[in-house]
């Protein structure tokens, strides 16, 4: 089974995105037939980074925050970089694109220091989920429960929240968006 005919957004800042985070579930998503499409804040260049530090990838962004909505899409993806996951959780169109998808029941997705929106738009609040460990104690302020996972596939809510800790659980987090799609096909 594809994801022919299944649209999702992913959202980044211009800078400070790590750089894995972004390129491979985008990766993953189109090579099992989604449209995905990219927004920023700016429509510029996204300077991508690794490990928070060095220089990577420059991502060219397909729309902005501003013009889109949820409900043209199936899925939001939040990569994480803690750079990016700062601006993104102080950003009004970030907290309303996610949050509107969350309204709409349709699936989010934040990896490493990205689950930071979900705390910032009350997306957290009696929720199972994971992050970048520095980010516990401001997951359980906001009422998450916080476990030790490579990917927390939450589905008690009216939205499945699926969340991950860091660049080395992107397989297991790409996977876990794919199967929220529909495509999990017959794998075991």
């Amino acid at each position: 089974m594809s994801l022919d005919g299944r649209s999702v957004l992913v959202l980044t800042t211009n800078y400070g995105t790590e750089q894995d985070e972004l390129t491979r579930p985008v990766a993953v998503l189109r090579e099992n037939g989604a449209r995905v499409v990219i927004a920023a804040q700016e429509d510029e260049a996204v300077q991508t980074l690794v490990s928070d530090r060095d220089p990577g990838e420059v991502v060219r962004p397909d729309t902005t925050f501003a013009r889109e909505t949820a409900k043209d899409y199936d899925a939001v993806v939040v990569p994480g970089g803690t750079l990016n996951a700062d601006q993104l959780r102080t950003d009004a169109e970030a907290r309303r694109l996610v949050s509107a998808f969350a309204d709409a029941g349709k699936p989010v997705a934040a990896i490493c220091h990205g689950p930071w929106l979900l705390v910032d738009s009350g997306l957290a609040k009696g929720r199972e989920l994971t992050s970048y460990p520095s980010l516990r104690p401001d997951l359980e302020n906001a009422g998450g429960t916080w476990t030790d996972h490579a990917v927390v596939v939450d589905t008690s809510g009216p939205h499945p929240l699926i969340t991950s800790r860091r660049p080395d659980d992107l397989d297991a987090f790409s996977a876990a968006i794919v199967d929220a799609l529909g495509g999990g096909g017959d794998r075991e």
